[in-house]
């Protein structure tokens, strides 16, 4: 079992001192009424003798009380002492009987609520940057590295996958392709489109004449000495820019064709439910490839990495400010709408409260059962712990009193005695 007892913090470690500095005091006062009672009877003083002797029996009855709170006085098992550990279980049902029946309390807590206009203080909170940096640190420095510590990258590297391939199976590219070179047909872009390219074969056949040149004299024979090679090289070169001048007319038999061509090509992936599927699946084989899928792998690397890297430079952290900017950005956004908090504030009003309120029963099992699960020493000592200081103060104020109201009987024996 845990214990709930563990003096480890300053803050504890404070409160040890203080409880024993104000028990010493307690215990003083009282010895100190016990050298007031040897005095009297020693010098027969009648008055002092009363005022102690009061003051003693009060100290003492006082301390009984005390201790017998969270222990047996002296350790004797004197009955109804050690109250606290004995009836725990007894303590922990009222408690939770109290707090279901009294605390949650359906009227009682719509006038608190009603009072307290939770959204408006929760919004005044929120659009403070203090307050937005202070839920932002939380969630940079142990939600979000807590997350990514607990999720394993194999299980994300595959939910990637297989949603990067549900995605592309859901898409027919084949429309989409088909969608894309529609206005190929339509107006002068077709032939705009195919004059930009003759144009540009064109120059690339100039720009690449000795290649053409090396080429043939590779292929020709070599019993030619390459006295064929330049009369080659050129025919071929000649008539490829005759082709390429022919088709750049968009009269010429040559253009026609090659129009033709293009414009059966788009007819047939617009109406072939067959060229669609070979681009859909020529796309999803390309998706499947293991270059396309390290590459999909390593986005989630990069992504963990890139998150690791800004949350480590603290209050510089991209991620950070801007959590804390958009908690700002909402906390002014609830202020400044009226309807927006009326709506909060009836949210918690009633739907909140009544499942607050339907649980009640659970809530007060709660708090019995978990009291019920305390060591009841532990418990004990926990409790002196906070409130012993204070209660010394009975101890105290036992005996002064104690020693008061023995004056008061010795002069009121005195005044009988004077007036009988």
């Amino acid at each position: 079992m845990s214990t709930i007892m563990e003096i480890s913090t300053d803050q504890d470690i404070a409160k040890v001192k203080a409880l024993k500095k104000m028990k010493a005091t307690a215990l003083s006062l009282l010895g100190f009424a016990v050298l007031l009672f040897i005095i009297a009877i020693y010098f027969k003083i009648p008055m002092l003798q009363a005022f102690s002797e009061a003051a003693m029996v009060g100290g003492i009855a006082d301390w009984f009380a005390v201790v017998a709170l969270f222990r047996h006085p002296l350790g004797i098992p004197i009955w109804h002492t050690a109250i606290i550990p004995t009836k725990k279980n007894e303590i922990g049902e009222n408690l939770g009987n109290f707090v279901s029946e009294e605390f949650l309390d359906r009227e009682k807590l719509e006038i608190k609520l009603d009072e307290f206009n939770f959204a408006t203080k929760a919004s005044d909170w929120l659009s403070q940057k203090e307050s937005a940096d202070k839920i932002a640190n939380v969630v940079s420095l142990n939600i979000i590295p807590g997350i990514l510590k607990a999720i394993k990258d194999e299980d994300i590297k595959r939910f990637i996958q297989v949603q990067f391939k549900e995605k592309l199976e859901g898409i027919n590219f084949g429309d989409w392709v088909a969608l894309a070179l529609e206005p190929l047909q339509k107006g002068n872009v077709k032939n705009e489109l195919l004059t930009n390219l003759l144009e540009v074969m064109s120059s690339e056949l100039t720009n690449n004449k000795d290649l053409i040149r090396k080429k043939v004299k590779a292929s020709t024979p070599l019993l030619s000495f390459g006295l064929a090679d330049k009369s080659i090289t050129e025919g071929v070169f000649n008539g490829l820019q005759d082709f390429l001048n022919e088709a750049k007319n968009p009269e010429s038999a040559v253009r026609v064709k090659i129009d033709q061509y293009v414009y059966d090509f788009l007819e047939k992936i617009k109406n072939s439910e067959e060229m669609r599927i070979k681009i859909n699946n020529m796309i999803l084989s390309f998706a499947g490839k293991k270059e396309v899928q390290d590459y999909i792998n390593g986005i989630w690397d990069e992504i963990k990495l890139s998150i690791t890297n800004d949350l480590e430079k603290g209050d510089d952290s991209s991620i950070k400010n801007s959590i804390s900017n958009l908690i700002q950005t909402f906390g002014n956004g609830i202020k400044e709408d009226a309807v927006m908090i009326d709506k909060i504030n009836n949210f918690i009003k009633n739907d909140a409260l009544s499942v607050l309120l339907n649980n009640k029963k659970v809530i007060g099992d709660l708090i019995s059962s978990t009291v019920k699960s305390w060591d009841g020493k532990e418990v004990s000592e926990k409790l002196e712990l906070e409130i012993g200081k204070d209660l010394q103060y009975i101890r105290i104020n036992g005996t002064l009193v104690g020693g008061l109201i023995g004056l008061v009987i010795y002069g009121v024996e005195q005044l009988y005695h004077f007036v009988f």
